[in-house]
């Protein structure tokens, strides 16, 4: 079809009306972004020549995606985290903030007030099955100084893929941990090997990915987030290297960087100093923190989260949260 009809003068008064740029009240932020937005989809509809079965199949998947809160998972899958940790990059680098471990997405599985501990914590309870890891590293700045009472907060799948709290198998903050660091700034935690998993077959994400011609894989990782005082918040996970998926993520959440290898350890001697009952694999990540001044660069960005509340946010950035 060579209808166009975008660009006429009606059009246009019209994207302005839709965005209430004629109305003196509401939030100019909001007109000016939902302008932009409007105003790129009816171009594309235009372009595209898109029918009407197209435009309310369409709406039918996001009506499907919201009710099964599944834009929280679509968003790594099209790209859009990964796109803003992009931006962050160039954000500290323009600020001159370089070195330190590099971020990755966040993912939509964090759960708030997880347990704390002082060092070493056993992440999983009894009835958890899997391989035992040892996980351990140490918290430093860029110039190699530990960092003695970093906030380390940890949180993975069991070997089934499943997290706590959206999992109603699992117990309450299974596979959930926050660890200070000791005076070396190490931290340590005895738990398993996570799995790796994929978007529920036949949901909304697995009807838009598969319309892509992709997959709904992620490969097995853990979920970070580290913070002290004077240093730059930050946001991580690493994948466990040899999973098939560690560089097909669909998430886009692998960096180079952060591919740590779990070796396996069956020396007795090993064994008995972790007071462990059998052979495990141990993984190490070191963490690297940037130094800054800004109290908002200290704690990690809001959004919506499982049981974490504005006035947990609030205690982040007023510096008040236990450190």
């Amino acid at each position: 079809m060579t209808v166009k009809i975008f660009d006429t003068p009606e059009v246009q008064d019209f994207i302005n009306t839709v965005a209430g740029l004629d109305q003196a009240g509401g939030n100019g932020r909001a007109k000016q972004i939902v302008h932009r937005l409007v105003g790129d989809l009816f171009k594309l509809i235009d372009d595209f020549d898109v029918t009407e079965e197209e435009y309310w199949a369409a709406v039918n998947l996001l009506n499907a995606l919201g009710s099964q809160t599944q834009f929280g998972l679509l968003s790594p899958g099209l790209g859009f985290d990964h796109f803003l940790d992009m931006r962050h990059d160039a954000i500290d680098a323009e600020a001159q903030r370089t070195g330190g471990t590099p971020r990755t997405i966040e993912g939509p599985l964090y759960v708030a007030g997880a347990p704390e501990a002082e060092g070493f914590a056993r992440m999983a309870d009894e009835t958890t099955e899997g391989e035992t890891m040892w996980l351990t590293g140490q918290v430093r700045d860029v110039d190699g100084t530990p960092i003695a009472g970093a906030k380390v907060e940890i949180w993975h799948a069991n070997d089934k893929g499943g997290y706590s709290f959206f999992d109603p198998s699992q117990s309450e903050y299974n596979l959930r941990r926050t660890i200070y660091t000791d005076s070396d700034g190490r931290y340590t935690a005895h738990s398993v090997i996570p799995s790796g998993y994929g978007v529920p077959e036949g949901a909304p994400t697995d009807v838009v990915l598969k319309s892509l011609g992709r997959h709904g894989e992620r490969p097995a990782h853990i979920h970070y987030f580290v913070s002290a005082p004077g240093h730059q918040h930050l946001t991580t996970q690493i994948n466990l290297a040899g999973d098939p998926y560690t560089f097909d993520d669909f998430a886009f959440a692998t960096r180079e960087e952060l591919v740590i290898p779990a070796e396996r350890i069956d020396d007795p001697a090993e064994i008995a100093q972790r007071d462990l009952s059998g052979p495990f694999s141990q993984v190490v990540f070191d963490v690297e923190l940037t130094q800054v001044s800004a109290p908002e660069l200290q704690a990690r960005h809001a959004r919506p989260r499982a049981k974490e509340d504005e006035q947990d946010l609030a205690s982040q950035l007023a510096g008040t949260a236990k450190v």
